[in-house]
């Protein structure tokens, strides 16, 4: 028996297992297609880096980030910053430019 893994879902998003089902359906179809050809292609080495990479992907979907820091956390430029951190920080910019 294994657990599934779940990301918490402290920044206001609802999980999404890190699975390659519950990845494949939170993608548009076109990212869907290359998600399943990366994980095709992929070796045992490289198939949990795809999944995350990918699944980050899915959960920016979910949550927009500004271009450039979208470009900055999917270029895995990020340095010491989580995604979460990232997507609250963006969520509180939006926020404050609403009011």
């Amino acid at each position: 028996m294994s657990a599934q893994t779940v990301h918490p879902h402290d920044a206001g998003l609802p999980p999404l297992p890190r699975t390659q089902n519950a990845v494949a359906g939170a993608l548009p179809p076109a990212d869907r297609m290359e998600f399943y050809r990366e994980m095709g292609e992929a070796d045992e080495t490289e198939l949990v880096g795809v999944l995350r990479r990918w699944w980050l992907r899915a959960r920016l979907y979910a949550e927009p980030l500004p271009d450039e820091t979208r470009a900055v956390v999917e270029a895995g430029q990020a340095p010491g910053r989580s995604a979460i951190a990232l997507v609250r920080e963006a969520r509180a910019a939006r926020e404050m430019g609403s009011r």
